[in-house]
């Protein structure tokens, strides 16, 4: 195992918007083969940026955790591969074939993902979630690997945070 760059960034949101912002920055530099692993306690937005992922992807309907099916796979810009390992066992993760859909030529978001470290690539986007009180959150991006550690580097400040309003 070698030594790669990381890069991170903390990203401050005040609520959903936010949130939806930031999964739409990643949304518009995801490529086939994209990992991006999420943490955070119950309740602190994996899910919420998920669909904010999805729906800048160009998915279409309802986005939900998959919690009870493990992997849901939806069609946008590219394939969506939505997966919700909480639980199951490192073992039993082994046997589903993740690498499979992590060398796809799709995105996969891995709710949970500190659950199965061992199966997780290497070069991957890791974002934790943490409350803040009321709708806030502190997102923590950490880029690992190309291209991740230039999406970190690059990421811009919530709009709210720049004092630019937002536009219908």
């Amino acid at each position: 195992m070698g030594a790669y760059e990381t890069s991170s960034k903390k990203w401050i949101s005040s609520g959903e918007a936010d949130t939806a912002e930031l999964a739409g920055y990643f949304a518009g530099l995801a490529q086939a083969g994209t990992v991006i692993a999420l943490d955070g306690d119950l309740g602190a937005g994996k899910t919420k940026f998920s669909q904010g992922f999805a729906a800048a992807l160009g998915v279409k309907g309802v986005v939900n955790s998959p919690t009870f099916t493990l992997i849901k796979e939806y069609e946008g810009r590219l394939p969506l591969y939505h997966m919700d390992v909480y639980r199951i066992t490192q073992d039993e993760a082994e046997d589903l074939g993740l690498d499979e859909y992590f060398e796809g030529q799709g995105v996969s978001l891995v709710e949970w993902a500190s659950i199965i470290p061992d199966l997780l690539p290497e070069n991957r986007l890791n974002l934790r979630m943490e409350h803040t009180g009321g709708e806030g959150r502190i997102i923590h991006c950490e880029g690992v690997g190309a291209p991740y550690v230039k999406w970190v580097k690059e990421l811009p400040e919530p709009k709210e945070v720049r004092g630019e309003e937002e536009s219908e």
